[in-house]
């Protein structure tokens, strides 16, 4: 009993591997893969914007102030 048990199993687990997911539902997992990785590359490129705005203004304020500090 336990052996056709087991036979009956593994067919069982073989057929739900053979049912892997249909094309439509492949090109759903890509288009969804493909909407999240373009929203988190805005949300870093935003953040990076949202680091650099101060480190442009601090830059030009002390390339402004280094010829003065040169001159004396």
């Amino acid at each position: 009993m336990k052996k056709l048990f087991a036979i009956m199993f593994v067919a069982v687990a073989m057929s739900i591997v053979a049912c892997g997911p249909s094309a439509e539902e492949k090109a759903k997992m890509e288009a969804d893969a493909q909407a999240l990785a373009d929203s988190l590359l805005k949300a870093a490129s935003q953040a990076m914007e949202e680091v650099a705005a101060p480190v442009e203004d601090s830059t030009a304020t002390a390339t402004e102030a280094a010829p003065a500090e040169e001159a004396k």
